[in-house]
């Protein structure tokens, strides 16, 4: 199913994908610019990934591509610096719903996410009464429907998440896990080399968990082998690649064309 329409929060038409088990294929931003989000909007991704851990983002940059993704079928999602409930509480004022939280290695470390994106009493997260998020105070009943709009993502990248992932998933609020393949690699001795089977057997381990559990689950796999044997495995929320690396790639391949010249 391909959507024709602009993407929506209320009611978040990604969270119900998800439930649903719907094949997601997602595309990383890392460029940190309006122009080059927007024309990622405009290829037909069913959700993409505004990085702000890995990526010279901030406030301002994320809000001027959430602008530039008003019109794009895609869902925006954001991945904030950190685990952190203030730097969260800003971006969902700024109008994220979709949220991929770094490095969460335990069940404290999930309930803390889910926390901060919720308002009391089933969390912590402040109140501002006229903000982006609430289109500036115009959303009827908006404290009371958000909470329910809201999607959290818990990303596993070490070697403690894995150990822990049985309850990881069991904790409320969870939408779904994230393998992030290059962490992971380090975090059991292989960096540089997600495919070592020590990693693919924690992957292994990981998506087993998430499907015992009825939790969907994601990854970042830019290699086309990679992505299709994941999706064969169950994986449903999968990024095929980067803003970055299309634009590294198309770039070299131009220029190679004309090597001989």
């Amino acid at each position: 199913m391909t959507y024709s329409t602009p993407y929506t929060a209320f009611p978040n038409r990604f969270k119900h994908d998800l439930r649903e088990g719907r094949r997601l294929i997602g595309c990383w931003s890392s460029l940190a610019n309006p122009i080059t989000t927007e024309i990622l909007g405009l290829a037909g991704f069913d959700w993409l990934l505004l990085d702000g851990e890995h990526s010279p983002n901030d406030l301002n940059s994320f809000i001027l591509q959430l602008m530039a993704l008003k019109d794009s079928v895609s869902a925006p999602m954001v991945r904030p610096q950190s685990n952190d409930p203030v730097q969260m509480k800003r971006l969902l004022d700024a109008g994220f719903y979709n949220f991929l939280i770094p490095f969460v290695e335990s069940a404290e470390d999930a309930m803390q996410a889910i926390a901060a994106t919720r308002y009391p009493p089933r969390g912590i997260r402040g109140v501002s009464v006229a903000m982006r998020s609430n289109r500036f105070g115009t959303v009827k009943d908006y404290q009371s429907i958000i909470d329910d709009n809201i999607v959290v993502t818990v990303q596993i990248e070490s070697r403690k998440a894995v150990d822990n992932i049985e309850r990881i998933c069991d904790v409320d609020g969870v939408d779904a896990v994230f393998i992030g393949p290059s962490d992971l690699a380090a975090g059991y001795g292989h960096l540089g080399n997600p495919s070592h089977p020590e990693v693919q057997q924690a992957m292994e381990r990981i998506i087993a968990s998430a499907k015992a559990a009825g939790m969907p689950i994601g990854i970042l796999a830019p290699n086309e082998a990679d992505a299709r044997r994941y999706m064969d495995m169950g994986v449903t929320m999968v990024a095929v690649g980067s803003d970055q690396g299309a634009f590294r790639a198309a770039t070299q391949a131009l220029r190679d064309k004309y090597s001989q010249s």
